[in-house]
Parts: structure tokens; sequence; C-alpha cells
């Protein structure tokens, strides 16, 4: 597929928070990563608001294992309170993914250079991102590192079929959607072969409005300043 990346994200721990598990203040992890915590760490490797990456679909290389944890976080009002934690252990996937122009932004219609956006991503993933990488939270640390998608023997490759119910898949943000409001996606994920499939966002039948929000404004002036800070960060790349 035109505007691909391929690469390998992994850490020593991972939470990709059931949204249910948080109303009395403790955190569950989901087995696998939702689509939205995938497209940030895509996003952390190289973004710009001309482009919508789509994740196309991830294979689960490690067993899925989760490991409690007694955490003592802040308080709104002030001081600790005592919290278990449940993460992920060991989490490491295949991720392949690829970027489209928004249509919505119209704005940035002189950014839509498709062989400079796909250089500086390829480009950014040999790098390990342009930003820090998290596996769901700020807490799991992550890296990232270019890979040939399929290579290598996945824990399930021998497994065809793992069903994980209704979970979480991402969040419509207007800026992508064209719509003044914010909505959170439902879905239903299987492994098949060791591989997820994600469905694409406006594939997502079941949706909740979650609130309202704007289109935020880019000029060229702006987008033209990005590109001078990649160019810098390359090119001392390459002379370091």
């Amino acid at each position: 597929m035109r505007n691909q990346i391929e690469f390998e994200v992994y850490g020593k721990y991972g939470l990709f928070t059931d949204p249910l598990t948080k109303i009395g203040g403790e955190k569950f992890s989901y087995q696998i990563p939702t689509y939205q915590a995938l497209k940030g760490i895509v996003e952390s490797i190289y973004w710009k608001p001309t482009l919508i990456w789509i994740i196309d679909e991830v294979r689960v290389m490690n067993p899925i294992q989760t490991e409690s944890k007694g955490i003592r976080p802040i308080e709104y009002g002030g001081g600790n309170t005592l919290s278990y934690y449940t993460y992920l252990k060991e989490p490491r996937y295949q991720v392949r993914a690829h970027f489209e122009f928004n249509p919505h932004r119209e704005d940035l219609i002189q950014d839509r250079n498709e062989h400079k956006h796909h250089n500086i991503a390829k480009r950014a993933v040999q790098a390990g991102g342009r930003r820090d990488i998290f596996l769901g939270a700020r807490e799991c640390q992550g890296y990232v590192e270019p890979c040939e998608y399929g290579k290598g023997t996945g824990f399930y490759d021998e497994i065809a079929e793992i069903d994980f119910g209704i979970m979480v898949h991402g969040i419509n943000y207007p800026d992508e959607t064209g719509r003044k409001e914010r909505e959170t996606r439902l879905w239903r994920p299987k492994i098949e072969h060791g591989i997820i499939r994600y469905i694409r966002p406006e594939e997502c039948t079941l949706l909740r409005k979650t609130g309202e929000g704007h289109i935020k404004s880019f000029g060229l002036a702006d987008i033209q300043s990005v590109d001078e800070l990649y160019a810098d960060y390359f090119q001392g790349e390459e002379r370091g």
C-alpha cells in the first residue's frame, strides 16, 4: 500500500486502560492495544495536521500476560491514595500503518506532498520516533524499531481465532470528521493467526457522543517552520 510504514513497538509494560475499570480509581489494561493508542504511537513517530494515520493491522508477538502493582496516584485535592493498576507485561507488536491526506484540511492543501511526508515518516521510524513513545500510559515507556512486517514468529500465529468482545476502538475528533463534536467508537476485535486487522474509523457503527469541539486552524507558515525543524533534525543525525 502507498504511504505505508512498518515498525515494531515494545516495552516492559503497557496500559491500554479499559474505561470501565477507572470508576473506582483502579486501572485495568485491555488485553490488546486500542486503535487510538496505536495511532498515538504512530503520531509520536511522525505527524502533521495535513495527515491522518490509518492503522492497517498488528501482529501480537509476545504472549498476553498481566501484572498488578500497587500505585499511589496524586488526588485532585492534594495528597495520595492507594490504587491497584494491572499492566500488560512485556508487550511487543509489529505494526503496519499508512497515511492519507486529511480532506477537512483545505487550509493545508499546499502541504499535500506525498513523497515528502512518506520519506520523513520512514526516516522517523529509523530514528525511533520524533517524540517519546508510550504504550497506552505515560509510565509505560515504549521503543520503536523498523522491521519487516510478518518476519519472525508470533506467539499466536497458530491459533485460529481469539475474540475479545466489545472494546473501545478510538475517538472521533472534529479536525478529522468535520463535525463539531467528539465521539467514542466501539468495536469487536479478534486475533486471527496472530494478527489484529483493525477496521477504519468510519466503519465503526457503535458511536457514543462525548462532547463538543472545533477544528484548530493552522497556517502555511506553521507548516513550513515544522518542515525546517525536521530538516535540521535529520541533517544533524547524518552529521552525527
